[in-house]
């Protein structure tokens, strides 16, 4: 009887230490729930909904790519709060067949038949001293159909129209606005409800934006999705919808025409990518803020963070100046390679990041500048896929702001985006307005290799933050040892008021900035941060919206996690 208990006992104790131990670690690392496990395929993205539809075309036998095609299509009728067809796209993927990573820019280029001096004319007569969101100045080609049809041209399986048909149902049958989009939605339709056009009638319910769990409809993007299915991305750019959004823009003061539209292409290109720890880090480049990914992990490489601790004002020290650092080449640099010869090369390279990384000291770095001579929240969202062959998808998608213009062409079914807001105006900086030419764009997904094999895709979407988002998951997971959930779930930081691409390129940090950081942070870091000379803020500000994918090959697995502060989801099967 003795021994009964006594094994009883250990067995209560063991199970009590095992509890204590989770909850030390739930406790230390804020995690929400458990990560995702899942052997034949996955995805992950910002709507329970729009993930399943993913999750439904991989056991119809698509790939990663068809289901990435499929959930993003979702994605637009669901959550047009943050994408949709109307905007642009980047996506990083790996092909298992060919054991090669991929990178496309589906970017659109500003109208050709606006030049610099008409706009600078038009901004005049507006009174105004930057490209308004609200305005059709603001519109450049959407490259979002462009890059689905070319990449499922070059490695999709399933046909477009299988793609296409369960965001038609949806569409025409109705769907549930789940709570966080729900929010948004309303907000943005108080903004937009004045746009001329058919926004009253496509996004709104009686004028208003739909409450949690109200049934939304849009036939009119069904019926655009359906025309795409069945008759490819020509539909599109040289159609019947192009010859409606070049009278729509000529009716309404816009410069778009027919023929920007049928010029558009989408470009495959090579990723910008360096190492970290041994991890092979790969972003997009060119008029994308991804570099920064990369020069930010190229400094805090030179730190031993782990020794440091997770979230001790030491690390978090480091981290922040390695972003100013990093975000004053952002500003000045960050543009279409087309139009100018960009010192990439320079900025990538570890030699570079030791000279940025010897300027940070103990103290907060206030005047900041770039080391090269020579946005606030956005509307976006990341989705990631992958399936039982090893095909792996990292893609964003996005309006830029929220649902974008709120400028609709009555019977499209979509809200054009306001990328060329990101534009500057002054004439010395590479990122200056040009006819024909591609915006600074804040939307980049992530793909990491280990031992030349996909290891992770990450998107952390919410304009600025998404390089510190990044950097953030990247070094939680690999430095401080968490799980993919864990990463998500952990207090995130923010630094503001670096300068922006959009500004004259003489302008640097003058202030050294403001960190804002989750509510949840320990005030003793607070005080140590602002002792170190930092200007810190508790709330307010976004800390961005987080997807992610982890392959282990030694399990033959895959581990999903999904932002707890949004409405999504990984699932997997």
């Amino acid at each position: 009887m003795f021994k009964i208990v006594s094994c009883t006992a250990l067995i209560i104790l063991s199970v009590s230490m095992a509890a204590h131990a989770q909850f030390d670690r739930l406790n230390n690392h804020f995690i929400t729930r458990s990560e995702v496990i899942a052997a034949n395929g996955m995805v992950a993205t910002s709507h329970p909904l729009a993930a399943q539809v993913g999750l439904d075309i991989l056991k119809q036998g698509g790939n990663a790519i068809d289901a990435a095609i499929a959930t993003n299509a979702a994605m637009g009728l669901m959550e047009p709060t943050g994408n949709g067809i109307g905007g642009d796209l980047y996506a990083i993927l790996w092909h298992a067949e060919t054991g090669q990573l991929y990178a496309l820019n589906a970017s659109g280029r500003s109208p050709l038949g606006l030049s610099y001096e008409q706009l600078m004319a038009d901004l005049s007569e507006m009174d105004e001293d930057r490209i308004p969101p609200s305005s059709l100045l603001s519109v450049s080609v959407p490259g979002a159909i462009d890059g689905w049809f070319e990449l499922h041209e070059r490695f999709g399986k399933l046909p477009m129209s299988d793609l296409m048909a369960p965001s038609v149902m949806y569409a025409e049958q109705g769907f549930p606005v789940p709570e966080v989009i729900a929010d948004a939605w309303r907000r943005s339709a108080r903004f937009l409800a004045d746009r001329p056009g058919a926004f009253i009638e496509t996004f709104t319910i009686d004028g208003r934006g739909p409450e949690k769990g109200e049934i939304m409809v849009n036939p009119d993007l069904g019926n655009t999705y359906r025309l795409l299915g069945e008759h490819g991305r020509d539909v599109f750019y040289r159609g019947d919808i192009t010859r409606k959004i070049d009278a729509y823009m000529r009716e309404h003061g816009g410069y778009l025409r027919f023929e920007d539209f049928d010029q558009h292409r989408s470009e495959w290109i090579e990723t910008v990518h360096s190492t970290y720890r041994g991890y092979e880090m790969h972003q997009i480049g060119q008029n994308n803020q991804g570099t920064a990914v990369i020069q930010m992990l190229n400094i805090l490489e030179g730190f031993d963070l782990a020794s440091k601790g997770f979230n001790s004002p030491e690390a978090l020290h480091v981290m922040i100046e390695a972003k100013k650092l990093a975000f004053e080449d952002r500003a000045k640099y960050y543009s279409d390679p087309d139009f100018n010869e960009l010192p990439f090369e320079r900025m990538l390279s570890k030699e570079y990041a030791a000279e940025r990384r010897s300027l940070i000291g103990d103290r907060a770095l206030e005047r900041v500048t770039s080391g090269i001579d020579g946005l606030r929240d956005g509307g976006t969202i990341y989705l990631t896929t992958a399936d039982r062959d090893g095909n792996m998808v990292s893609l964003i998608q996005s309006n830029f702001r929220g649902m974008g213009t709120g400028f609709v062409v009555p019977g499209t079914g979509f809200s054009f985006q306001n990328r060329g807001e990101l534009f500057s105006l002054d004439p010395a900086h590479p990122n200056v307005y040009e006819p024909g030419k591609r915006p600074f764009h804040t939307i980049i997904p992530g793909f990491v290799l280990k031992d030349g094999k996909p290891w992770f895709t990450l998107g952390v979407m919410g304009g600025e933050f998404q390089p510190m988002g990044h950097v953030q998951i990247l070094v939680n997971m690999i430095d401080f040892g968490m799980n993919v959930q864990e990463a998500s779930d952990a207090i995130r930081w923010l630094h503001t008021n670096s300068t922006e691409p959009t500004e004259s390129f003489g302008d640097y940090l003058k202030d050294g900035g403001l960190v804002r950081f989750e509510s949840d942070i320990d005030p003793e870091i607070v005080e140590k941060l602002r002792e170190m000379g930092h200007q810190v803020e508790i709330g307010g500000g976004f800390y961005g919206r987080f997807q992610g994918i982890l392959f282990d090959h030694e399990k033959g697995v895959f581990i999903g996690g999904s932002e707890a502060r949004a409405d999504g989801q990984a699932v997997g099967y």
